[in-house]
């Protein structure tokens, strides 16, 4: 069984950056691609992949500003979050899933950990 545990939320202040991390175990990760989401009023929404083979993609309202990488190593991956704004404030969850499938439609999550971005 999947298990995911996300860390390093808490308060910022704009303009601020923060590091996400996401543990993962019972999974293939090496051969899985990762994703971070965050919550929105109704649903889940992709921000930021990395698939298998490395290739990432971002949305656009986090594009140059938010990085995500992985450690295939450590079974772990990251987001690195710069230039923080009030709207990024959300609960955060990381997946993992096949690349053939899209992000949207990975199930199994973890806890979540919260941003907060205000002065």
């Amino acid at each position: 069984q999947k298990q995911l545990v996300e860390s390093g939320g808490g308060l910022v202040q704009p303009g601020g950056s923060l590091t996400l991390s996401c543990a993962v175990s019972g999974t293939t990760f090496r051969s899985s691609g990762v994703a971070w989401y965050r919550q929105a009023p109704s649903h889940r929404v992709v921000i930021a992949r990395i698939t298998s083979g490395g290739d990432t993609a971002y949305t656009d309202s986090v594009e140059g500003r938010f990085t995500i990488s992985r450690d295939n190593t450590k079974n772990m991956f990251y987001l690195q979050m710069n230039s923080l704004k009030s709207e990024d404030t959300a609960v955060y969850y990381c997946n993992v899933g096949p690349d053939t499938i899209s992000p949207s439609d990975w199930r199994n999550w973890g806890q979540g950990t919260q941003v907060t971005v205000s002065s």
